[in-house]
């Protein structure tokens, strides 16, 4: 998933997930009854579409990241995208 797209089915995630309302939301910011409204078919803002795609989809923990590694993988996504491919690729198949 590119970022910025539409994430469909949210519910659907969450409940894949095992997770409530309240422990789904909380991992991007959103309050329970915004999310809610977001899994009814509320219009979702690009930032919590792009942190729940972050949190929910790609696995990330996000109180794990800081600032540094931000800039870190934006340089090597910039100068080696070779490398920075490969590495994805291969961080890609140790998860699974």
């Amino acid at each position: 998933m590119k970022s910025f797209e539409k994430v469909e089915n949210i519910r659907d995630i969450r409940k894949k997930l095992g997770l409530n309302q309240i422990e789904f939301w909380s991992r991007v910011g959103v309050t329970q009854s915004g999310g809610s409204r977001y899994e009814s078919g509320r219009n979702m803002p690009k930032p919590v579409r792009e942190l729940l795609r972050l949190v929910h989809v790609e696995q990330i923990d996000l109180a794990t990241v800081n600032r540094d590694d931000l800039a870190v993988a934006a340089l090597l996504k910039e100068r080696h995208p070779d490398l920075y491919a490969s590495l994805k690729k291969e961080a890609k198949a140790e998860k699974k």
